[in-house]
């Protein structure tokens, strides 16, 4: 079995503030609200700017979930590097022009980064 020991932070750890889940979870909430349903759209103009968003949630947190990952031992891990994986597939999708197609993958990406988030909840609390 692998053991890990926990080190120090380095500088630039320090000065970096934790993740703002609540705020990505808000916005996941903007694209997965009661109408996602295949026909329903979300309630927002903007989508591209949701879209964008997700995306820069994901990448700030799969970094995130990759270090705390690495400090534990592998069987405790195996889901969250799964997320991580499928969400940086989700990343390098690129939507279609159609309205629908560009839902889809919005919401595709809210999933994945809802996914993310419960494991970096998940990983900080294993940590502890």
């Amino acid at each position: 079995m692998r053991q890990t020991t926990a080190h120090p932070p380095m500088a630039e750890e320090q000065d970096q503030a934790p993740p703002d889940i609540d705020t990505m979870r808000e916005t996941i909430d903007l694209l997965l609200g009661p109408d996602d349903g295949p026909d329903g759209l979300p309630p927002v103009v903007d989508l591209a700017l949701l879209t964008a968003a997700v995306r820069g949630h994901l990448e700030l947190l799969l970094p995130e979930v990759e270090r705390l990952a690495g400090q534990l031992p592998r069987h405790k891990t195996y889901y969250a590097f799964a997320c991580v994986s499928e969400a940086r597939r989700e990343l390098g999708i690129e939507a279609g022009p159609e309205l629908e197609h560009r839902v889809v993958r919005a919401r595709r990406l809210a999933r994945a980064l809802s996914a993310v988030c419960n494991e970096h909840e998940r990983l900080q609390g294993a940590a502890s």
